[in-house]
């Protein structure tokens, strides 16, 4: 016996009734049970749940922890110099019913609003930083300070703010003049001041090495003058020996050095009265006078 029509239309009924009925609920989504558009339930548990078809809906978003990338935004610092951020942060729905109350489940809606929450974080803190301290700022007091503030407002969205990173700070290129302006009259600065200080080492080593170089000839000429003196004074105690002991060999041996250093010599024309002392010996082998 063949089944009635009726049957099978009955039958496909309740079987679309039953899927109708059945939702899954994965470990990576959060679900929302809507009936008539109104929030009925949102801590659903991972597996298999019911509903009344035609009365409720369910809605799914994501579980896992989201990306939010910007682009790079000017902030003012407390000098009211521009600055240009780039950051990203990272966050997850927390409280799936707050987040639809406030972004009806768009996550573009939801970012932007996360994004607004977190510029103005920054720009707080910006705003009470010079653009040195910005720079030479621990980027992790910077970043805590901010997120102290954002949580707060993001928990109001349904949101998580689970971690942000500054990826790179620039200046704009008013900014980028002005410190490399300063940075270069800081830099001649410092360059004088060595060069200062260096011109006055020089002096100082310069007046030291004259000094000494004084202090040195002084001390040579004293030793060399007193040597020749006491040299001066040997020779001539030599002499005065040797003339005692033998007069006549000491006058015959003063005129052999005369005649070595005075005769034999470049330009050894002398005008003499060939009958002097000078040439006693040249006369007579015993320097008769």
């Amino acid at each position: 016996m063949k089944p009635q029509p009726a049957v099978l239309a009955i039958i496909g009924v309740a079987l679309v009734l039953v899927a109708m009925s059945v939702f899954t609920v994965d470990e990576r989504d959060l679900a929302v049970k809507f009936r008539f558009g109104e929030i009925v339930e949102t801590d659903y548990k991972p597996g298999l749940h019911f509903m009344i078809p035609l009365v409720n809906n369910v809605e799914k978003y994501p579980r896992r922890i989201l990306t939010n990338n910007t682009p790079q935004e000017q902030f003012l610092t407390a000098e009211k110099k521009n600055l240009l951020v780039d950051f990203f942060v990272k966050w997850r729905i927390t409280n799936v019913g707050e987040y639809y109350r406030s972004s009806g489940g768009n996550e573009s809606l939801a970012s932007q609003r996360l994004l607004e929450i977190m510029k103005a974080g920054i720009r707080g803190e910006f705003a009470k930083r010079t653009v040195p301290q910005v720079v030479a700022a621990e980027r992790r007091e910077l970043l805590d300070a901010m997120l102290s503030n954002a949580r707060a407002e993001a928990a109001s969205l349904g949101i998580e703010i689970v971690d942000v990173r500054v990826k790179r700070i620039e200046f704009s290129d008013e900014v980028s003049d002005s410190v490399f302006n300063r940075m270069r009259q800081e830099r001649a600065r410092v360059a004088a001041e060595l060069r200062a200080q260096g011109a006055e080492s020089a002096e100082q080593i310069r007046a030291d090495a004259d000094r000494q170089r004084t202090v040195i000839i002084a001390t040579a000429y004293r030793d060399a003058e007193k040597l020749r003196g006491e040299g001066d004074a040997a020779a001539a105690r030599t002499y005065a020996d040797a003339y005692r002991r033998n007069a006549d060999f000491f006058a015959f041996y003063r005129s052999i050095s005369a005649y070595k250093r005075s005769l034999g010599q470049s330009n050894d024309l002398m005008v003499l009265d060939s009958k002097g002392d000078f040439f006693r010996y040249l006369r007579d082998a015993e320097g008769k006078r």
